[in-house]
């Protein structure tokens, strides 16, 4: 039996679980919950100890803000910061994920010459097209590319069936300084790399498709573009709170339906508590709920 393809399970997952919010993974050894602390204490080196601190303070945070999302993005960086320690956490939070009933996107904005290009689909997707046989890989849903090296490097990342949210107008400030800038041809770049996006997907029965945009939430005036040039694609929409995006503006990314348009959250959600005089685990989950019925208002 084939596969089902990941734009008809991120549907499916959207309609049943009511929600279009995913769960930003981003663990900052200095600022971790206190139920992370006892985990970390013990024998091990010290990246050892962070990296179980680590796992612990994901894994609560997915029990807390969990039930009100439908993915979660663990930034891979993160994790690979801590060496082998931080793989094997990393590895604990995909399954911690999985287990809650979330999808996985992996945020590591790979991308690199085709045979780099396979190897790292590999690791993040898993394959069986090896000499060797299976390559179990994190096992992720989908994951974020960087379009840069142009078609053929992300040729082998698509092949894997895998989401791939590709990278298109990003949430920082200096997404402009690139991005923004007009082609001889005439139009920005981020609308070259949109109609990229837009040829390299396969429509799914369920009306999207594989190849998905990441698209700043802190760009909302550019929606409306972005989604004529994109019609199919999932919007993967960062920069909600910390850096300044509302979900209120992004109306126009739920056009085609309600997983047109992906909120990811994690600062905003894992810092709610902050001066507010609630437990960390009570303010997350009140925070991760107000931005899942915001965007489901939307729509």
């Amino acid at each position: 039996m084939a596969a089902i393809a990941f734009s008809d399970r991120l549907v499916a997952a959207v309609d049943q679980r009511e929600s279009q919010l995913v769960l930003g993974l981003d663990p900052d050894p200095l600022s971790l919950w206190d139920v992370a602390a006892s985990a970390g204490e013990g024998g091990g080196t010290p990246a050892e100890q962070t990296a179980r601190a680590v796992l612990a303070h994901c894994r609560a945070l997915i029990d807390a803000a969990g039930p009100a999302c439908v993915a979660a993005k663990p930034q891979l960086a993160c994790f690979e910061r801590l060496g082998a320690a931080g793989a094997a956490a990393l590895a604990g939070v995909v399954a911690a994920a999985h287990e809650a009933g979330l999808l996985v996107i992996a945020d590591g904005k790979r991308g690199d010459v085709p045979v780099t290009a396979a190897a790292y689909a590999q690791a993040l997707a898993g394959s069986t097209d090896t000499p060797a046989g299976s390559v179990a890989g994190l096992g992720a849903d989908a994951f974020t590319a960087n379009p840069l090296l142009g078609i053929d490097a992300l040729e082998p990342l698509i092949a894997t069936g895998a989401g791939v949210f590709v990278l298109v107008r990003t949430s920082n400030p200096g997404a402009a300084d690139v991005q923004d800038l007009e082609l001889a041809a005439g139009g920005l770049l981020w609308e070259q790399l949109a109609r990229t996006v837009d040829r390299l997907g396969v429509v799914r029965a369920s009306g999207f498709a594989d190849v998905g945009a990441v698209f700043g939430a802190t760009a909302p005036a550019h929606l409306e573009r972005a989604r004529e040039l994109m019609p199919h694609a999932i919007f993967l929409l960062p920069g909600v709170g910390a850096q300044g995006g509302r979900v209120e503006d992004l109306a126009p990314a739920f056009a085609p339906g309600r997983a047109g348009g992906l909120v990811s959250a994690s600062r905003s959600i894992v810092a709610a508590h902050a001066g507010n005089g609630r437990g960390p685990v009570a303010a997350a989950r009140a925070e991760a709920e107000r931005l899942r019925a915001l965007a489901w208002a939307l729509t």
